[in-house]
């Protein structure tokens, strides 16, 4: 695994080995990341990744925030509440020297709390598929204010997902048995 894009490309990543069976571990694929970045970097919804605000839930490895960061991310906050995934992101963190513009939190994706700064533009959600956890965290993330309006979300899932209230439907792909999902955040302006 590495950066496949960017002033990191070519970085290998820490591997994931045989890791924590029960961390679910499933990093996303360099040509699924590399696929992903072109359809982000290729205008038809604005520059989503320049400068960018990245929240990364379920973070797992890291890969996806830290491509965005090669890629002209501003910042990028990590989200995982497994052991061996934080360690992981904090191993692939030090080997691209991104501790200034990191956050890393152990936290339950589907249970946010508040966000106490400003909203992200650009989330990253890849939980582990088919048990609904995406949707809990989607949900999570918008009661705490986590999102920016008009952000941008990459939800990766076994099957394509049906965008909630409030989210508009930018694109779907598919590579093999990943489906990626990419919605703005639209929510209702509020009444009079």
């Amino acid at each position: 695994m590495r950066i496949v894009g960017g002033r990191l490309r070519g970085l290998t990543l820490a591997q994931v080995g045989d890791g924590d069976s029960q961390a679910h571990l499933r990093p996303t694929p360099d040509r699924v990341r590399e696929a992903l970045f072109n359809i982000l970097s290729g205008g038809a919804f604005g520059d989503p990744v320049t400068g960018a605000r990245v929240l990364d839930l379920f973070a797992g490895t890291g890969a996806l925030g830290l491509e965005a960061l090669s890629r002209g991310a501003a910042q990028v906050t990590f989200v995982d509440d497994g052991t061996a995934a934080r360690a992981l992101i904090r191993a692939n963190i030090d080997k691209a020297r991104a501790m200034g513009v990191t956050k890393l939190y152990r936290r339950d994706a589907t249970r946010l709390g508040e966000n106490r700064g400003p909203g992200f533009s650009l989330l990253f959600l890849d939980p582990p598929y088919g048990r609904g956890l995406g949707e809990r965290a989607l949900t999570s993330a918008v009661a705490g204010g986590w999102l920016a309006q008009g952000a941008v979300v990459v939800w990766e899932e076994r099957a394509p997902q049906v965008p909630p209230p409030g989210f508009g439907l930018l694109d779907r792909r598919r590579y093999g048995e990943t489906h990626l999902t990419l919605l703005r955040y639209e929510p209702d302006p509020p009444s009079s």
